[in-house]
């Protein structure tokens, strides 16, 4: 159930949600695990513009344990937290993505998910050889986008309007 957002002025454009998805270092991915026990995880990542995410993981771990349980996950990405203590409160965008999450098994999108990786954190080094060392023991994630929201402080709203 998609549920609507409270404070409705603060919601960005989808525009302005993509950029923030794009151009973010890390976001936070959350799980949860066979039990019901929640799981959040600072993750690097590769939006690929359109509908989905792309994230490396060790082939095997606890991350890869809450996936196999239960693939449906929330993301979340803070574009911009500018803190002012003088207002008690900061200048925040950021953006949650809700979707599935699902480990990469066909050899073609793993190499489109790991080369998406390496152009966003290292881009012009060739990647070929550091994606040669990890193949063998890298998992790719792709997170399949169902709805995404993005939202800013009210006082970055009521600026634009000045």
């Amino acid at each position: 159930m998609e549920r609507k957002m409270r404070r409705f002025k603060q919601l960005l454009a989808l525009e302005e949600t993509k950029v923030i998805l794009s151009k973010g270092s890390n976001g936070v991915l959350s799980l949860v695990d066979s039990t019901g026990e929640p799981y959040g995880v600072p993750v690097s990542y590769a939006y690929d513009g359109e509908s989905c995410i792309y994230l490396h993981s060790a082939a095997k771990g606890y991350k890869i344990e809450c996936i196999e349980s239960e693939s449906r996950c929330s993301f979340c990405v803070v574009g911009q937290d500018r803190i002012m203590p003088e207002e008690f409160t900061s200048y925040f965008r950021s953006v949650i993505v809700k979707g599935t999450v699902n480990i990469v098994s066909e050899p073609t999108e793993i190499m489109k998910g790991l080369l998406l990786l390496c152009e966003k954190y290292s881009p012009g080094v060739d990647s070929d050889s550091e994606i040669s060392k990890c193949i063998s023991h890298v998992a790719v994630l792709r997170l399949d986008i169902e709805s995404m929201t993005g939202k800013e402080a009210i006082e970055l709203v009521r600026k634009r309007k000045e």
